[in-house]
């Protein structure tokens, strides 16, 4: 009697299962390495993992250990997920970054915790500088020092207890011409009391590739403006915190010469919990030559509406985008105008009408006129990208609100309606929240800003 001999589909030499998967599709692929193990043990080749990005979550211990013995070999980008206040985490993140020091394949490194800046008070602590050093610097400076398979991206982060190392990790490239990204701004745990790091402007010259930069105002000074200027830089985040009396500031000439360097450059200023600096945000940081394309007002808990009429007429020319932005629980009673009747105009308003660049508006925590919003509308049309606000003056009837919709969606040419407090992110919204929330919703706009 004949009996049907089923193939051997597990028996496959791996050669033949590798020529198969080349025809395959990404999807159809992962698919079929599921069928069996030595199906998946065939997908696990670098020619398979072209361009492949990993976010590897530290307190996934079985995601960890398979990112350890197989899945780093293949990542050219990794973004370690960690807790900073978890003595474990610590030391797996330590382990991970001897293991990847040794990976001739990864170019890109991101960490990403929800306690950027919790070491800062002890910052000052040996033990605790100790600590950090041995967990994370000393292992990144060998990821960092291999000069046959250099490092491309560099995000730190927004951690604190790291950013502050920027000097010895500059310092630590072996190939620093190979670099093209470097975020150095932080997330202070106080944003009035710091430790200030220092950048040496000789070292940052050396990244003749680099593209795209974040470094806080601290930092910043005439001759590390000056020695950007032979940099392909396309992109500058500059993190304001607050403003050292001892920091010399930035001149307007000085600005004018960056600003003819890279003509087409994005610079954004973010100022981060900067409750002081806000208030002189015209006065000591910026300068009517300053090629300013971004603003980022975030949790500063005011308006200042001298800064944005300053800025409508000085930097009317570069602005594209400003996002103002305050929690509703804080703000719940703030009128924007109140300031247009202290400064006789509204300054979003007057922003729109006189920034013709400008193609993004986001205000939170702030009451605004539906008014003025028709206002902005009609001044920039369908040119306004984005137009997010959440808080409006229901002073009108709902009929009248509807009018005021309807002609909004008209003149941006799409529909557009506030933001409803349920879809409100947990910072913005109108209960009081944690520090660490605060903290993520603006890692996650820095990130976005860096093109993360």
């Amino acid at each position: 009697m004949n009996r049907c001999v089923l193939p051997a589909w597990d028996q496959l030499p791996f050669v033949v299962l590798g020529k198969i998967y080349n025809y395959l599709e990404p999807q159809d692929r992962l698919n079929a390495s599921q069928t069996c193990r030595l199906w998946r043990g065939v997908l696990f080749q670098k020619r398979f993992f072209n361009n492949f990005k990993f976010t590897l979550q530290i307190n996934n211990e079985r995601q960890y250990t398979f990112f350890r013995q197989t899945l780093c070999n293949l990542a050219t980008e990794v973004t370690i997920n960690f807790d900073f206040m978890n003595v474990f985490h610590i030391e797996k993140v330590r382990k991970i970054l001897y293991r990847i020091a040794r990976c001739n394949n990864l170019r890109g490194l991101h960490f990403s915790t929800s306690n950027m800046g919790i070491i800062a008070p002890g910052i000052k602590n040996k033990e605790k500088l100790i600590d950090i050093e041995q967990c994370f610097i000393e292992p990144l400076k060998m990821f960092l020092n291999r000069k046959n398979y250099p490092c491309k991206i560099l995000d730190l982060g927004a951690i604190e207890a790291l950013t502050y190392y920027g000097f010895e990790i500059l310092k630590s490239l072996g190939k620093p011409d190979a670099l093209l990204q470097l975020t150095l701004a932080s997330i202070k745990f106080d944003s009035c009391n710091y430790a200030i790091p220092t950048i040496e402007p000789s070292l940052l010259q050396k990244c003749s590739s680099l593209q795209a930069l974040s470094l806080d105002y601290d930092c910043l000074n005439e001759n590390l403006l000056h020695a950007m200027e032979i940099l392909p830089l396309k992109k500058l985040l500059v993190c304001v915190h607050n403003v050292n009396r001892q920091h010399p500031g930035i001149s307007n000439k000085s600005w004018a010469r960056f600003g003819a360097a890279f003509p087409n450059i994005d610079l954004i200023v973010s100022l981060v919990y900067a409750f002081e600096a806000v208030e002189v945000l015209q006065v000591r940081i910026l300068r009517r030559s300053m090629p300013i394309t971004h603003l980022r007002v975030l949790f500063c808990d005011i308006m200042n509406a001298e800064a944005l009429d300053w800025m409508s007429i000085n930097n009317s020319s570069t602005l594209k985008s400003i996002q103002w932005i305050d929690s509703a629980y804080k703000h719940s009673n703030k009128n924007v105008m109140d300031l247009f009747i202290r400064s006789g105009q509204d300054p979003f308003v007057m922003m729109a009408w006189r920034c013709k660049n400008l193609e993004e508006i986001v205000i939170h925590g702030y009451v605004i006129d539906p008014h003025n919003i028709v206002g902005m509308s009609r001044l920039r049309g369908k040119s306004l990208k984005r137009l997010e606000i959440s808080m409006i003056d229901q002073t009108p009837t709902e009929a009248s609100m509807d009018s005021f919709i309807d002609e909004i969606n008209t003149l941006l040419g799409h529909k557009w309606e506030p933001i409803p407090p349920n879809k409100l992110h947990p910072a913005l919204g109108y209960m009081p929240v944690t520090d660490d929330v605060r903290d993520k919703y603006v890692f996650d706009l820095m990130r976005s800003d860096m093109g993360y």
